[in-house]
């Protein structure tokens, strides 16, 4: 079995709050998350792998909001699920907050990071989207001044 790092997790069982894991794959460049597998790789099985097959590909479309690929394997007659989530270009959110992969941690994202990855979402840049809340008198004209100058000389060099 491959190890764990940006694309792939590993989970002994089922837990609801593993849709974090998705979000965060989802939100980053995709990945793989396997139930029945430790920490070392070993698989160890799941019991009720068969009602998580089931349940699962509609608990994340409901709550994330997504499709996954779900699938059942087995190894050495022990069964393993295998969740693949492809990468989002829309924000994904699990309970309001955002996750996202990176190395083989879960970050959740929160303030500047949190804005960066939905404007990144969006395809804009900080520089392109509206500043609400400001009026012609938060304007510097000296700032003016400046930009103006520093653009004319570089016409004049070109």
């Amino acid at each position: 079995m491959i190890s764990e790092n940006q694309n792939i997790e590993w989970k002994s069982n089922w837990r609801n709050e593993y849709l974090k894991w998705i979000s965060g794959f989802a939100n980053a460049s995709g990945g793989t998350l396997y139930i029945g597998v430790d920490d070392s790789g070993q698989i160890t099985g799941i019991d009720n792998s068969r009602k998580l097959l089931e349940d699962l590909p509609n608990k994340i479309r409901d709550i994330l909001g997504i499709m996954t690929e779900v699938n059942l394997l087995e190894k050495d007659g022990k069964e393993y699920l295998e969740i693949i989530t492809e990468p989002y270009t829309t924000p994904i959110s699990y309970r309001g907050k955002y996750y996202y992969r990176s190395g083989s941690t879960l970050q959740e994202l929160k303030g500047p990071a949190l804005e960066k990855l939905l404007l990144k979402k969006m395809g804009k840049k900080w520089d392109g989207v509206p500043a609400y809340g400001f009026g012609n008198e938060d304007l510097s004209l000296l700032a003016f001044e400046i930009f103006r100058k520093n653009k004319k000389g570089q016409k004049d060099t070109n």
